[in-house]
């Protein structure tokens, strides 16, 4: 028999033990768990749980792609590939995934593709083909990126190995790479992105490399087409469906996945075009297109022609991009493309 005194003292013992366990519970509440269960740690510099204005403010956004302007994971490394753009090559893979793609001139006016990925990776990207001195200078904004190539001329091979950029070619990941029997050789070499950087050493990771993304720049053109011409090749760019639809001689440029390749920005930027030392086995000279220095632009994005300007003042440096007011151009977030065209 319990008498009244041990009533209210089991009371008194059941009552704090309750308040205990609320105290234990709001706890929780308030610091969370983490995936294992564990508490997650408090906020730095808070002793009360009263909440701070700080404390109730919108949670940070995701990093955006210096690339992009989309969200992406910070610290990933930068993957250059040298993409074949003859017809015998088309279509290609894995571009669909790429942050920005370069048009550049080769010999016999044809053009050749550098596609850059970060943000993504496809499972594979190709037809991987050779490599040109002008890539050391393009790529030498994007920091220390690997770049996969198929070849190159023995002097320029040098002039990659001794530059800031990481060889992943079959000399060096040979495993990444695998030969397609749909194709004829030299237009079927594709590779695998990731393993490409798993070999990879040095790598740096996506940084700024001038692009700015943002609202649309007052004293743009409405336009529906833009076609740029080389002597031997011609890319083509049609705004429909709210992006610019891309043709390559007057085909549209599909890939392997299926889709016609599209962009959400197109810059036409105007460089000088000159003869490097080397040529290619037929004897056609190999074009150099010099991204260091400055020129006119025109930028293509929401349906609108923009002209302005560009600028880089060194080889380590990014391209900027201005109205022809000095304000900032700003492109659209997405896949930009960028034509090397030569100055009129």
């Amino acid at each position: 028999m319990v008498d009244g005194g041990s009533r209210r003292r089991v009371g008194v013992a059941v009552g704090a033990l309750v308040v205990v366990a609320l105290v234990v519970a709001a706890v929780v509440v308030l610091r969370g768990r983490d995936d294992d269960g564990s508490l997650l740690p408090t906020s730095s510099g808070s002793s009360s749980g009263s909440t701070s204005p700080s404390a109730s403010a919108s949670p940070t956004p995701p990093p955006a792609s210096p690339f992009t302007g989309l969200a992406a994971p910070a610290g990933r490394p930068v993957l250059g590939v040298k993409i074949d753009n003859v017809r015998p090559a088309r279509p290609p893979t894995g571009l669909t995934s790429a942050d920005v793609v370069y048009v550049e001139p080769v010999e016999g006016g044809l053009s050749r593709l550098l596609a850059v990925f970060s943000s993504r990776l496809p499972k594979s990207v190709g037809p991987v083909r050779s490599a040109r001195e002008s890539d050391l200078e393009l790529l030498r904004q994007f920091g220390h990126p690997a770049l996969a190539f198929s070849g190159a001329n023995r002097t320029v091979l040098r002039l990659i190995r001794a530059a800031p950029v990481t060889e992943v070619s079959p000399d060096t990941a040979g495993g990444a790479y695998s030969r397609s029997r749909s194709r004829s050789a030299p237009h079927n070499l594709f590779a695998d992105p990731a393993e490409l950087l798993e070999r990879a050493r040095g790598v740096t990771a996506a940084r700024d490399i001038g692009f700015r993304f943002g609202p649309l720049p007052a004293g743009g053109v409405a336009t529906t087409s833009q076609t740029v011409r080389y002597p031997a090749a011609t890319t083509s760019f049609r705004w429909r469906g709210g992006r610019w639809q891309i043709s390559m001689d007057g085909r549209a440029a599909t890939t392997g996945e299926g889709p016609q390749l599209a962009a959400s920005t197109v810059v036409i930027q105007y460089v000088t075009v000159g003869s490097s030392r080397f040529h290619d086995k037929l004897g056609n000279v190999t074009p150099y297109a010099h991204t260091v220095g400055s020129g006119t632009a025109v930028v293509l994005r929401d349906g609108v022609a923009i002209r302005g300007r560009w600028s880089r003042p060194s080889a380590a440096g990014g391209t900027t991009f201005t109205t022809d007011a000095g304000a900032p151009l700003t492109f659209a977030r997405g896949q930009v493309w960028v034509v090397l065209a030569a100055k009129p």
